[in-house]
């Protein structure tokens, strides 16, 4: 992995300091909010995505920013692209605190950090935050209206990508709160609204793409999904809360995606001439973790791994011709 193509282009953007693309959360580049390049969280989570050595020098760097955001270290340099947004009001600073801390919780609990009590701590903090929300009214009309627009409840605290991806990777917080996890998933496996609606914290409106209110699958009658990628995504992260079976578009999903697979495991679907492409940026750590060569099946080879890594973790035993 040390020579990996796709490594060594992650690894080569890392500065002295431990970050990347000079921000924390950019999912792609953004003129408008001045970011240049994809951050620090997704670029770290594509390096544990993609097997890096965990005592690499990347990580190293990289490691003392995220535990430095759990904590309540007020440096600027911390801020990152929030620096002009936290000057708003109070109310933002907290805010982008709190999102830069679910987002380097889930990053630290992927990397392996499971009984580090610094991570658990930030960890039940934020599993509380959702619970309520959970628990509250808020979970079935989360929206407000502000003007002509739609926005979400200032007082709402929905599941993020982040922080379901944090509780995804620690087994032993899932056990510790069952009744949680289980209300979670039976959350996620709710329709999504189909209203557009804002993200508004103080004067700065954002864009909704890491909430998760209710399941972000979109597929058709027979279980095409239209971004393969982030279907794969919330279904390993579905089989990995124990919530797949609460989930009936994801079901569907899986079911298809396995009925293309050969008999030797290898998802072969008819008259494919291209790899799938990625629609939302979510899965930017995630998706590829293969290069798209000259064979024909190199197109295969993400799709069947994932498949096979959900099959595990739903406790299926694998048997190929």
């Amino acid at each position: 992995m040390l020579d990996s193509k796709l490594a060594q282009a992650v690894v080569r953007k890392q500065k002295d300091n431990g970050v990347w693309g000079g921000n924390l959360l950019g999912l792609a580049p953004l003129a408008k909010d001045g970011i240049k390049d994809v951050g620090t969280i997704p670029n770290y989570r594509r390096l544990l995505q993609l097997g890096y050595p965990r005592s690499g020098r990347p990580f190293k760097l990289a490691d003392r920013i995220l535990y430095r955001l759990l904590s309540r270290d007020d440096d600027p340099f911390l801020q990152f692209e929030f620096t002009k947004f936290s000057r708003d009001s109070a109310f933002a600073g907290e805010w982008a605190r709190e999102h830069m801390r679910e987002a380097s919780a889930a990053s630290l609990a992927e990397a392996g950090f499971l009984e580090d009590p610094r991570l658990r701590g930030a960890a039940h903090k934020i599993a509380s935050s959702v619970s309520a929300f959970l628990r509250s009214p808020l979970a079935e009309k989360p929206f407000v209206r502000s003007g002509s627009k739609t926005i979400l409840n200032p007082e709402a605290h929905p599941p993020t990508w982040y922080s379901v991806a944090m509780i995804a990777a620690m087994p032993n917080l899932q056990r510790e709160r069952a009744g949680f996890t289980e209300r979670l998933g039976q959350y996620l496996g709710l329709p999504a609204p189909k209203k557009a609606f804002a993200w508004q914290v103080g004067k700065k409106v954002l864009r909704p793409d890491v909430l998760l209110l209710g399941d972000p699958i979109a597929a058709d009658a027979k279980g095409n999904a239209k971004d393969i990628p982030l279907a794969l995504y919330f279904i390993e992260t579905l089989a990995r809360i124990n919530a797949l079976h609460t989930n009936p578009v994801a079901t569907k999903v899986l079911t298809r995606l396995l009925s293309e697979c050969d008999d030797e495991g290898v998802w072969r679907p008819k008259a494919l001439k291209t790899a799938p492409r990625a629609v939302s940026k979510v899965t930017v750590h995630y998706y590829p973790l293969q290069l798209e060569g000259k064979a024909p099946e190199s197109r295969l080879v993400d799709v069947t791994f994932r498949l096979a890594l959900i099959a595990k973790l739903l406790g299926w035993g694998l048997e190929y011709r």
